[in-house]
């Protein structure tokens, strides 16, 4: 219901009678007000209080959710087009222009572009015209996201084997893969206000830290203000958490393209696990005993070879974890002469206590480790109930939700078969979406809002926690936190009215609804 409750309009909105998502993940009934003419959140009560004014109209939501717009940062297409596939610039113009437009009837606000492992010349043409972008009642294209060339043969998924590449000059291969004009040496471009389409639309930058050249690649990556995502990865836990040290700031699709999780190297997801303080590789860890050891108690170490109280049948088994590389091979990349960048955490302090041998005290320093972000695919295909709320319970905070949808993405597309690209075809069933003739998953076709609810259900959580992880969350991986994906004061007013249970009713961009259930 909406009410004018002035002669003249100040463009001065108020919604009541609504949920508000906090950045706790709690929703708090209170009213939201907002300033329709420049399209941001207002602080109520300073304008009430200060400013005198009133709002001159009001929207009753009945009691329904409004919540941040969502944030999808991984998504392939969408309703017919394909990100990756170049047909000339007004084609792919109005291709975007297309997604843009109907995505918001899934509550998505924002858009971050992903494309796939191109040839090296489609990059310099695709690139330029994913500069953000906000075409008129639509979502905002925020920039691009890459996944490739730089990928581990092995995990490539759906990516073309001939295109994946080394990066053997480091950084400067990144360079010449995406071309220096589509990159940037600062961070002023971060979501300014005139933002316009000479803005660099560098985002975020999916490759695996393994493979030649990326580690070094990495800070360099991270100090232009590009999201280093470690994605279609084999590293072992000791190469991602130095990733992680050098800059890296999220994992791409938790639990796909990576290996599985293994209790003696639980690789990329392991990183979830994480201490705050950089855990020692077991090998070169200082031998530390009590300060109340009993006198008959040694401070000699073990010699090599020695089964020790730990030998039991849990350690009879491979010493490598499946489709893990071997630690010989692994370190002899990460040891390699890279210089002011972190390739190993084995000479890392475990906890800043104090340790007794000998009878003589030291204080160890720590490094303070921050655990990445790491997007889900919530579809209950790519990753089961289990491995969401597992992944979740270790580490809440860092939890993205994100589509990765293809072109064929569109809530009333019914099932069968579809084009893809290179005269190869999809299969959608249901959520399900696989390269025709395998079982091959090819991306998905979830919807975002289904993301959030099968989210709530898998895991447990409120809806609300369950909005943060698809709002604020991505938003701070970014680092446009105070634009997009919070109700802050002088945040886009880019919102999605949710029923209780999750479902759309309407979406607003700049203060303006796009979109209506009817």
């Amino acid at each position: 219901m909406v009410a004018p409750i002035a002669e003249s309009s100040n463009g001065l909105l108020c919604f009541t009678n609504c949920l508000l998502p906090q950045e706790d993940g709690s929703l708090v009934e209170k009213d939201l007000w907002i300033d329709e003419h420049r399209g941001v959140i207002l602080d109520a009560q300073r304008t009430f209080y200060l400013r005198k004014q009133r709002p001159h109209r009001v929207v009753d939501l009945g009691g329904n959710i409004l919540s941040p717009g969502f944030i999808d940062i991984q998504i392939n297409g969408g309703f017919g087009f394909d990100f990756s596939v170049y047909e000339g610039d007004q084609q792919y113009r109005d291709g975007l222009k297309r997604v843009a437009e109907k995505i918001v009837e899934t509550g998505v606000t924002a858009i971050v572009p992903t494309i796939i492992t191109q040839e090296k010349s489609l990059y310099a043409k695709i690139l330029r015209l994913l500069r953000p972008w906000s075409p008129p009642n639509a979502a905002h294209l925020l920039g691009w996201h890459v996944e490739g060339p730089f990928l581990h043969m092995t995990k490539r998924g759906a990516h073309s084997p001939p295109l994946i590449i080394p990066a053997s000059e480091g950084y400067k291969t990144f360079e010449d893969i995406y071309q220096l004009e589509n990159l940037t040496d600062t961070e002023d471009w971060l979501m300014r206000d005139d933002a316009g389409q000479e803005t660099v639309g560098a985002r975020i930058i999916t490759a695996a830290p393994e493979i030649e050249g990326v580690m070094e690649a990495i800070p360099e990556v991270s100090k232009r203000g590009i999201c280093f995502n470690i994605g279609h990865s084999i590293c072992s836990t000791d190469t991602a958490t130095a990733a992680i040290q050098n800059g890296a700031r999220c994992i791409t699709h938790l639990f796909n393209a990576m290996p599985q999780l293994h209790h003696r190297d639980p690789s990329i997801i392991g990183l979830l696990g994480s201490s705050p303080y950089v855990a020692a590789e077991l090998a070169n860890l200082p031998r530390f005993t009590s300060k109340t050891k009993s006198k008959t108690e040694s401070c000699t170490p073990m010699k090599a070879g020695f089964p020790g109280p730990y030998a039991s049948e849990a350690f009879d088994d491979i010493r490598t974890p499946p489709q893990t590389p071997k630690r010989r091979e692994y370190h002899s990349l990460g040891r390699s002469n890279l210089s002011g960048v972190i390739s190993s955490p084995s000479t890392m302090p475990t906890t800043p206590s104090e340790s007794v041998c000998s009878g003589q005290s030291e204080r160890m320093p720590f490094s303070p480790f921050e655990r990445p972000f790491y997007e889900l695919i919530v579809d209950g295909v790519h990753s089961h109930p289990n491995s969401v709320r597992l992944a979740y319970s270790a580490h809440p905070e860092g939890c993205i939700l994100i589509t990765d949808a293809m072109k064929i993405l569109d809530p009333h597309l019914k099932d069968g078969t579809y084009e893809w690209r290179d005269g190869r075809r999809f299969y959608k069933d249901g959520d399900r979406l696989y390269l025709e003739g395998t079982t091959t998953l090819a991306g998905s076709v979830v919807t975002m809002d289904k993301c959030v609810r099968n989210f709530s259900r898998f895991t447990g959580c409120s809806l609300g926690e369950a909005i943060k992880c698809a709002t604020l969350n991505p938003a701070k991986c970014l680092g446009i936190e105070d634009k997009k994906g919070s109700l802050r004061a002088g945040a886009h007013a880019d919102l999605v009215v949710l029923d209780r249970h999750g479902e759309v009713l309407s979406t607003w961009v700049m203060g303006k609804m796009v979109w209506e259930r009817n």
